[in-house]
């Protein structure tokens, strides 16, 4: 695998196969974040596309001081932050979007009816944390989902690291919270195994 910094020259030198390599590799990174704070499913793909834009157009002022990831996460957390300033929707969405889903926990392939029930665990899951606020949302996706270190994390969204760990303390704390108090724990553990 290239170094980010080759990345980064490769495209500046008009190498369009480098980015768009960037974009497959980020595009998950960038739609967590911009999903995990943009409710609005139509403003979306238009915001993460917006990010890959203005990627493209700032490359060249990436020093690799820190991490691509970090550099391109803050982008996308801007982007979508700019973005509900300019429409201030609901920011707390009760629904989650259909499409998301966990794999079997094993990683192996797993039957139907467990497939079913991962995915009733991940849906229960993603609207708990779509119904918590929306700093706490974004360091649990960051943390867990992107498994991003506390530094990056920090980079990202402009926080020292040890408020990122508190915002994380506190996150799974509600997050466990919610999911004891609105289903029942043998509910939920016969769903997940």
């Amino acid at each position: 695998m290239q170094s980010e910094q080759t990345l980064v020259n490769d495209i500046l030198s008009g190498n369009h196969g480098a980015f768009r390599g960037l974009v497959q590799q980020y595009e998950r990174l960038v739609r967590q974040i911009v999903y995990r704070l943009v409710s609005n499913e139509a403003d979306r793909e238009d915001i993460a596309q917006d990010v890959f834009v203005k990627v493209y157009q700032n490359l060249g002022e990436f020093r690799g001081d820190c991490k691509l990831s970090s550099w391109i996460g803050r982008i996308a957390y801007n982007t979508a932050l700019n973005h509900l300033q300019k429409k201030r929707p609901d920011l707390y969405d009760d629904h989650a979007p259909a499409d998301r889903s966990l794999d079997c926990e094993s990683g192996d392939w797993c039957g139907p009816d467990q497939f079913s029930e991962d995915r009733d665990l991940s849906r229960r899951l993603h609207e708990e944390i779509d119904r918590l606020p929306v700093h706490y949302g974004i360091v649990l996706t960051l943390f867990h989902l992107c498994e991003m270190r506390y530094e990056e994390i920090s980079e990202i969204i402009q926080l020292p690291v040890g408020t990122v760990k508190s915002h994380l303390f506190r996150a799974r704390k509600a997050l466990k919270e919610r999911l004891l108090a609105r289903y029942d724990m043998e509910e939920l553990w016969q769903t997940g195994s």
